[in-house]
């Protein structure tokens, strides 16, 4: 007799948690980010930067430009602000044992930012991201400047792109 009554709970255990899991998992939703439903490519292209201070900052800017316009130039009525500082530094690593000079570096842009809607002020998102790239010295001192200005321009493009999804993932909700 306790055999069936142990069955019957458990089967009614089983399907309370089928029920339950059903529930759940149906509330989920899964899209692509730039989805036309979410409208993010059009609040994308209404969204206005910055000026930028200096060449780093510049670089992350254009890229920001045309990854949220899909390369059609600034928003001329901007919906949204992003303000945005950009700062790069280079690191130098694999020291020559003859001397007190480096082979190779690291050069490293962090962008910071805050976006937030015009009409109210209202910040909808702020963060912070960097990227990395790695660069190779020369002995020849102009060679190691235009690498690293190299490397800082890449490095400044992937920290765009990070921060590009970021803007797009806080306009998609």
């Amino acid at each position: 007799m306790s055999s069936d009554i142990a069955c019957k709970l458990a089967r009614n255990a089983g399907i309370a948690m089928s029920l339950a899991s059903a529930v759940f998992l149906s509330a989920c939703q899964v899209r692509p980010l730039y989805s036309e439903q979410s409208g993010v490519v059009e609040k994308l292209s209404s969204v206005g930067f910055s000026e930028a201070g200096g060449r780093v900052e510049q670089q992350v800017r254009n890229r920001l430009i045309f990854l949220a316009s899909r390369g059609a130039g600034e928003a001329v009525n901007p919906q949204y602000h992003v303000e945005m500082r950009a700062t790069s530094s280079v690191a130098e690593t694999l020291l020559q044992q003859t001397g007190d000079t480096s082979r190779a570096g690291r050069v490293t842009v962090t962008v910071t930012y805050t976006l937030s809607a015009i009409a109210d002020s209202r910040v909808i998102k702020a963060g912070s991201r960097q990227a990395t790239a790695l660069v190779d010295f020369s002995e020849q001192e102009f060679a190691k400047q235009r690498a690293i200005r190299d490397a800082e321009n890449r490095a400044a493009d992937q920290a765009a792109e990070f921060v590009g999804a970021d803007l797009a993932a806080a306009l998609s909700r």
